[in-house]
């Protein structure tokens, strides 16, 4: 009995491990990218387990056979979730206090949260130049718009479907599109900002829907919106800022795709995973909520903020341009296949790159 619930539960182990590798797009099989460190958790468990079991009962082949699919799973997930560690070298450099600085804070507020004054405090008391949320609505807006004195600049996008999205600065923006890129409901915003008098960036802040049993059925709108941005941004010679909850871990296929196609720098590499969701669930926490950048800029600060009544913790970011240290910093390199997988995916839904914005190209 004890024996066949062990398997059981290694059999299961090895399904949720090897699914994600397919190319499937259905909600549920694009779920299982997320709990990499939960099943690396369990494997180990498990390995326990069957040692204890093997103890007890004798090290049979089908035991031995099980064990070793519990080790190749450990491995296999911490292959995955290691970069995201202090073990794994960093792929941003630390700044050295060079300025110009750009300071940014993203946060999905959650529509239904109420609590906006514990919000407005964490902005306070970390000063960014930018502030973005997400699912934010008019109610949102209300209380957000208290910024105003200190952000004079704004992109205001409000909505009640939980894909509203509210941008405050303190620089300059110019060229500002709202683009409805691949689902007529959910937006994403492009701008130009003037970080100094001789600099400015691309910024584009995403938050496509999820493959979910409520939302989407499949990964396809996400995938095509996430890899048509890296296409555009990536013929981009100047700086280049991509934030928001992209809906999708770190780790991921298509994250991974994304900052390939992009040619965009993670700053969590060698610093962390930063879990922002769920706010509610200390067992159950991915990264959804990003920020990629390009080697122009390094890292003074990058930080998960303290809950505020979300379900999401909120991030903030400060990069440095110095693109003289852009030779000492390399992401994640592409190929052919890597090409041709982003171009299936962005067919998929029949939107290109040039449907995205571009603002200062």
């Amino acid at each position: 009995m004890l024996q066949g619930t062990w398997w059981g539960a290694v059999v299961v182990l090895v399904v949720a491990t090897l699914l994600p590798l397919s190319r499937i797009p259905a909600w549920w099989v694009r779920g299982l990218d997320f709990p990499r460190l939960q099943l690396a958790v369990l494997a180990a468990i498990l390995l326990l387990a069957g040692l204890l079991l093997g103890w007890r009962y004798g090290f049979a082949l089908p035991l031995i056979t099980g064990l070793a699919l519990c080790l190749g799973a450990i491995f296999f997930h911490a292959w995955w979730i290691l970069p995201y560690t202090r073990l794994w070298p960093l792929e941003v450099l630390a700044a050295d206090g060079i300025k110009p600085c750009l300071r940014l804070l993203t946060a999905n507020v959650l529509t239904p949260n109420r609590q906006a004054q514990r919000f407005l405090e964490l902005v306070h008391a970390n000063a960014p130049d930018i502030v973005i949320t997400l699912e934010s609505d008019a109610w949102w807006q209300g209380q957000l718009d208290t910024l105003e004195r200190d952000y004079p600049f704004s992109v205001k996008v409000p909505q009640d479907n939980l894909y509203g999205m509210h941008l405050y600065s303190r620089l300059p923006l110019a060229e500002t599109e709202v683009a409805y890129l691949v689902e007529q409901e959910v937006p994403s915003i492009h701008t130009s900002v003037e970080l100094s008098d001789s600099v400015r960036l691309r910024l584009h802040v995403l938050h496509p829907a999820p493959p979910s049993p409520t939302e989407n059925d499949e990964s396809t709108e996400r995938d095509a919106e996430l890899v048509v941005v890296a296409q555009s941004v990536a013929k981009e010679t100047g700086p280049v800022v991509v934030t928001g909850d992209l809906n999708d871990v770190a780790w991921s296929t298509t994250t991974r795709l994304f900052r390939k196609i992009s040619g965009l720098l993670d700053p969590r590499v060698g610093r962390g995973m930063f879990n922002t969701f769920h706010a509610g669930y200390p067992l159950l926490r991915w990264p959804l909520d990003h920020l990629f950048h390009s080697d122009h800029f390094t890292v003074s600060e990058l930080r998960r903020l303290p809950a505020f009544g979300s379900d999401h913790f909120a991030l903030v970011v400060e990069l440095c341009y110095q693109p003289g240290r852009a030779d000492a910093q390399e992401g994640l390199e592409v190929d052919d296949e890597d090409r041709a997988l982003a171009r299936e995916k962005a067919a998929a839904e029949s939107v290109t790159a040039a449907d995205v914005p571009a603002p200062g190209s």
